[in-house]
């Protein structure tokens, strides 16, 4: 039997039995994708960090880019537990193709949310379609993150708004057609808007594109608003829910960002057991060596681990689930951290020929580290989840092993 006849994944499907048969069958649209266009045209893609049209348009007309929308604008309106299956076979392959779909969810999540029907009706079919684009821009000089630590003002002035303000890192800025902009009202600085700015707005400037390490084929720029005028109809929610959107978006990001790690380490494993089929050391292949058979235990056992932890933040964020946050953050990173490791043990398996850049975890090992800084970088993450387990700890059920008194009476 060739190799090229050979069936099944070293990674099982477990998790697809949970989805509906139409959820099933997106998946397996998306895997022939892979397998057919996106794997072997990754490469190419990578090599300059121009925004990737012709997987743009792929995703968009084989319907991925509508899993993000409402079935009423002509989108799926997927679930976090089939998206992340859908992040995690495009992770596997392709960057680009990955951050594409998570990043059409982050730009439109805030529209999707909050928009008037009037907006919607305008732009959520065209954005579903890929006909245009938007792009989320929250990111600043001095915040990311931390979205309350955003300086961009916006200020009412009869029937519009005008923003004053500076943003950074914002992908798709240089292609997108609206942007979504948060920021500080003038009146109430603890009160945040978000709004809808259209791309030829008077004083909007779009930065040109900032060279980056990894993740070519979804550049990034700066943006500047200086007196930028845009309706009151174009705001997104009411005044005040411009935290909430942002963080229900950034929500849904973080759990992209874990699929798509979480997919790239499975294919890096991939990648690194067939060569360790292959390479021949000391009269017996490396895949013979205890060595390099403990290195694939961790990496398997800890990836099927993070699978299901994914799996759950997922699940919590489809159930409304109020501890949906901290376990995207969990998970994010979890997944982005062993993202990471994996792909270095990866390209350490495979030596000298993991190294070059016509082998693919050259471009892995690149596009790893992105994942464990955008949408809050791990040490951010930490933070939070150790702020809220202390935070709980004080109100939860006494442990049945401690005294009642105060501990520090030990």
């Amino acid at each position: 039997m060739t190799r090229s006849a050979k069936a099944g994944r070293l990674f099982g499907d477990h998790f697809l039995s949970r989805l509906a048969a139409e959820e099933q069958a997106i998946v397996a649209n998306v895997r022939r994708l892979a397998k057919e266009v996106l794997g072997p045209n990754a490469a190419a893609v990578a090599q300059q960090d121009v925004f990737a049209w012709e997987t743009f348009r792929l995703l968009a007309k084989e319907g991925v880019i509508g899993t993000a929308f409402p079935r009423e604008s002509g989108g799926t309106d997927a679930r976090q537990v089939l998206r992340i299956r859908i992040v995690e076979e495009l992770g596997r392959v392709c960057s680009a193709s990955a951050s594409i779909v998570t990043g059409a969810d982050l730009s439109c999540r805030a529209i999707v949310a909050g928009a008037s029907d009037e907006l919607k009706t305008e732009l959520l079919p065209g954005l579903c379609r890929g006909e245009i684009q938007a792009a989320f821009a929250l990111s600043e000089p001095g915040a990311g993150s931390d979205v309350r630590g955003l300086a961009t003002v916006i200020r009412r002035e009869g029937d519009r708004y005008l923003i004053d303000g500076e943003k950074k890192f914002i992908t798709r800025g240089t292609t997108a057609d609206w942007f979504v902009v948060v920021g500080r009202a003038e009146h109430d600085p603890d009160c945040f808007i978000a709004v809808l700015v259209p791309r030829n707005a008077s004083g909007f400037m779009i930065g040109p594109e900032v060279g980056k390490l990894g993740w070519a084929g979804v550049p990034i720029s700066s943006l500047e608003f200086r007196n930028v005028a845009t309706p009151v109809a174009n705001r997104l929610g009411q005044e005040g829910d411009g935290f909430n959107l942002a963080q229900d978006a950034l929500v849904r990001a973080r759990i992209g960002h874990a699929a798509m790690a979480l997919g790239r380490a499975i294919g890096a494993v991939e990648i690194a057991t067939a060569y360790m089929a292959d390479r021949k050391l000391f009269g017996k292949s490396l895949g013979e060596h205890q060595g390099a058979q403990w290195m694939l235990a961790e990496m398997v056992t800890r990836i099927e681990a993070s699978r299901a932890l994914v799996q759950l933040a997922a699940e919590k964020y489809d159930g409304a689930d109020p501890d949906a946050g901290i376990f995207a953050s969990m998970a994010k990173l979890q997944a982005t951290d062993l993202g990471m490791k994996v792909v270095t043990d990866a390209l350490q398996l495979t030596g000298g020929r993991g190294y070059l850049q016509d082998f693919p975890l050259e471009r892995f090992f690149r596009d790893a580290k992105l994942n464990q800084i955008g949408e809050g970088s791990s040490e951010v993450h930490k933070t939070v989840i150790g702020r809220d387990a202390v935070r709980r700890a004080r109100d939860l059920e006494r442990h049945p092993c401690l005294k009642f008194e105060s501990l520090v009476d030990y």
